[in-house]
């Protein structure tokens, strides 16, 4: 018994460990790449930070960014921005930097073609 105890405790911390080294420092977190957005079909589904995911919220998922992290979103294209809240881990897809709430991508006009070319800058809490 104590042998399995020691083993679920390495693996445990083994966890912990790895997921705290893709965290990044949000203060001066600046980055450029494709937004894109979820809604309807995630709604009200957990996210990775344990809260429901509510798509008229003002949210997005990052891969690293810690959650509760604040970021300012700007759309390329027209200069619209939004501050967003990570409190979910993503893009799953190749080539995305941001999931943003559809909220959140209706602000900076993006609902309509679905994916945008963005900057992401990290905000002071």
């Amino acid at each position: 018994m104590p042998i399995k105890r020691l083993l679920g405790t390495l693996a445990f911390t083994s966890l912990l460990a790895g997921c705290a080294s893709h965290s990044v420092d949000p203060r001066g977190y600046d980055d450029t790449g494709m937004a894109s957005y979820y809604g309807a079909r995630h709604h009200g589904k957990r996210t990775a930070s344990g809260e429901p995911f509510n798509q008229y919220g003002l949210t997005a998922a990052h891969r690293q960014l810690p959650f509760g992290s604040r970021v300012r979103v700007t759309n390329l294209a027209n200069h619209r921005s939004v501050v967003v809240r990570i409190n979910d881990r993503g893009p799953h897809r190749r080539g995305r930097l941001i999931d943003l709430s559809r909220a959140a991508a209706e602000k900076i006009g993006m609902l309509r073609s679905g994916t945008a070319r963005v900057r992401v800058q990290g905000l002071s809490r």
